[in-house]
């Protein structure tokens, strides 16, 4: 039961601050990256890269198609903004591309539902530093200074989610911890494919859910609804 910004535990009858109620999900090794295609021409305009419009190009400047999937961030993001976790104020996101660029994410930020017109505000993003609200006040979007680490709680508790740790029962898992006093920092691993060292510099753990491979908005999904379901978010 919520009560002047507080909820209240039967089992305890303490009330506990909504704000101490924090998880940071961190979407890794993003790929986010803008180009001119044809450099040659004066009014050539950026592009975010991307696996289904530019394999020719990016096969010519020999890189894997794999490496270029913002459709991955972009799934994500529709997931953790619209979770009810967000709506509740519970939710932090930040992005953390391949090129070490840090992006963070104003939980009151609407994404584009289409992955076109995503695209096009990764690139305003990317040029400008920032996007604002319509009125201008409100930062939505913001290429913060690197490194990551110095952004996040020094008091929190960080994971990682790996297909090959040892596998965890979500909601289980997160009763055990002491989630009401400490904030809880998740990275996912926002790519195609690649190694699970995307987090190692300031994660403590690396925990699996699954015994199938997860696409990475599915693996966001299933930790919302997990600490939704612990902190009674409806």
């Amino acid at each position: 039961m919520e009560v002047n910004g507080s909820t209240s535990t039967d089992e305890t009858n303490v009330v506990i601050p909504q704000q101490k109620r924090k998880v940071i999900v961190i979407l890794e090794n993003a790929s986010l990256e803008a180009a001119k295609l044809n450099p040659n021409r004066y009014d050539s305009k950026m592009q975010l890269l991307n696996c289904d419009e530019h394999q020719s190009i990016l096969k010519r400047l020999g890189r894997d198609i794999a490496d270029a999937r913002p459709d991955i961030v972009h799934q994500c993001l529709l997931t953790l903004l619209d979770s009810p976790l967000n709506k509740a104020g519970h939710l932090e996101v930040y992005i953390h591309t391949a090129k070490g660029v840090v992006i963070r994410i104003n939980p009151e930020c609407r994404i584009p539902r289409t992955i076109k017109r995503f695209s096009g505000l990764m690139i305003q993003l990317l040029e400008r530093g920032y996007i604002t609200s319509q009125m201008g006040q409100t930062k939505l979007l913001e290429i913060i200074t690197p490194p990551l680490i110095q952004h996040l709680p020094k008091d929190a508790i960080k994971l990682a989610l790996s297909w090959n740790a040892p596998k965890v029962r979500l909601y289980s898992y997160f009763k055990e911890l002491n989630l009401d006093e400490k904030p809880l920092v998740i990275a996912v691993g926002a790519m195609a494919k690649g190694e699970d060292t995307f987090a190692d510099a300031y994660t403590d753990e690396k925990i699996g859910i699954s015994n199938y491979s997860l696409s990475a908005s599915v693996a966001c999904g299933k930790v919302c609804c997990a600490l939704e379901d612990l902190w009674n978010v409806m």
